[in-house]
């Protein structure tokens, strides 16, 4: 997911999108705990994409922390 493709969406969508991201990690995770995971940089990619999804939200509630 690149970081242009995240600014077109409206704050919705991106929580929306949050939600489903951190799903995603949980799932990912436990199954590196399980030993089934076949790609375990999925896990970094995910992680990233949170991370653009967060910075885009709050450039759009105008937070400043």
């Amino acid at each position: 997911m690149k970081a242009s493709d995240v600014r077109e969406l409206k704050p919705a969508e991106l929580e929306e999108r949050l939600g489903e991201l951190k799903k995603d990690l949980f799932h990912l995770r436990m199954a590196h705990a399980t030993n089934q995971l076949d790609n375990p940089i999925r896990i970094r990619d995910i992680k990233r994409d949170i991370a653009r999804v967060k910075t885009v939200l709050r450039e759009k509630n105008g937070e400043v922390s």
